[in-house]
């Protein structure tokens, strides 16, 4: 595949791995964690913050994307880039995720979906084809092929027509995406919690041919044990030389846990939701600012974090603007979380590239089980 994609490892730490993707607009450092800018927006942040804090790459939304502003206006408008005011790398899923999980009504057949807009209601038609025109219509710099996901647990003769179809999907979004100078496509490897399946849908893609391979299909519902084995199922039968995508996943130990098993990028809605929500993540672990314990708490969330918001802020504050239903809490929480993802993936590179990535791995469960006794007098 024509494309100016290219992947070096610089480290490996048995089966984690630290590198570099690089791409026209800039490096991304792997392991990578992608903010959620679902609507073209990281919410509750400015582009340039999100950057600052260390990420080097956001996800978009095709689906959300295309039912508004619509994927044409964005494209009159300058593309994407300029639309969101974000000059880095940008990766849109192919919204066929959204499709299943949001949509009112949708008809699946092998052309693609047939689904009603959860905004007005309105009839669209998704096919692999038209995920690739809307993506390439906004400007991505890594696009997704359409595909089926299945929510776990499912029955296995499901599993496999989804895993099925979603070749034959692959195959034509190939074929859509033709020649990109500076953009990239990305398979995903369905297949539910069978090996046999992940398997074959791997050794299918990487015959394909892809500058790049995501999981999907986990984090829907199955037990964490087994993502991690589907995982090690999917791993062994991609390619070392092209980068392994772990698609909506996760907590802070879901991202350590699959970097020890070789994926090199994750995105999630977690850090954000969550800092909506009341919720921060520090090395301490998860800290509920709703809880009444904290009014008085002149503490602030981790003095000795790299971000402002976490070091100058005290606990009782927080509490009361998230209590009040602040603005400004949504901000702040939303900052100092989406900094504790970019600071863990940036001490998870250089544990790998140091060769004490199970060490660390260790070393920072032990924290987060601890807890504030973690803390050094």
């Amino acid at each position: 595949m024509t494309t100016s994609l290219t992947f070096d490892i610089h480290a490996k730490d048995r089966n984690a791995r630290t590198g570099a993707i690089n791409l026209p607009r800039g490096t991304i450092r792997t392991p990578a964690f992608m903010p959620v800018g679902t609507a073209a927006t990281v919410k509750a942040m400015f582009p340039q913050d999100v950057h600052a804090l260390g990420a080097d790459i956001v996800l978009a939304n095709t689906y959300h994307l295309m039912l508004r502003p619509g994927a044409e206006r964005v494209a009159a408008l300058g593309g994407l880039h300029r639309f969101m005011n974000w000059q880095w790398p940008i990766l849109t899923d192919s919204g066929g995720f959204q499709v299943m999980s949001l949509s009112k009504l949708r008809k699946l057949d092998e052309s693609g979906v047939t689904f009603q807009s959860h905004i007005d209601g309105a009839r669209h038609h998704l096919t692999p084809e038209r995920a690739m025109e809307i993506q390439r219509l906004l400007g991505s710099d890594i696009q997704m092929q359409l595909d089926e996901c299945v929510k776990l647990p499912a029955p296995e003769a499901e599993v496999e027509r989804a895993m099925r179809l979603s070749l034959r999907w692959a195959e034509r979004c190939k074929i859509a995406f033709g020649v990109q100078p500076g953009h990239a496509l990305f398979g995903i490897v369905q297949g539910g919690a069978n090996p046999a399946l992940r398997h074959a849908s791997a050794e299918a893609l990487v015959d394909m041919g892809f500058d790049g391979y995501a999981l999907g299909g986990l984090a829907v519902g199955e037990p964490q044990e087994v993502m991690l084995a589907m995982i090690e199922a999917s791993v062994t039968h991609l390619p070392a030389a092209r980068p392994r995508y772990l698609m909506g996943v996760g907590s802070p130990d879901d991202l350590i846990e699959s970097v020890r098993r070789g994926i090199d990028m994750f995105d999630c809605v977690m850090p954000t939701r969550a800092g909506r929500h009341g919720l921060v993540y520090s090395r301490f672990g998860r800290i509920n600012l709703r809880n009444a314990k904290h009014a008085d708490d002149t503490r602030p969330i981790d003095p000795e974090s790299s971000c402002e918001a976490a070091r100058v802020y005290s606990r009782a504050y927080l509490h009361h603007l998230v209590k009040a239903g602040e603005i400004l809490a949504m901000m702040l929480l939303t900052t100092i979380n989406l900094a504790y993802y970019e600071t863990l993936m940036a001490e998870v590179r250089a544990a790998i590239a140091a060769g004490r990535y199970p060490d660390f791995c260790a070393e920072t469960k032990a924290k987060w089980s601890r807890g504030e006794s973690a803390r050094t007098p």
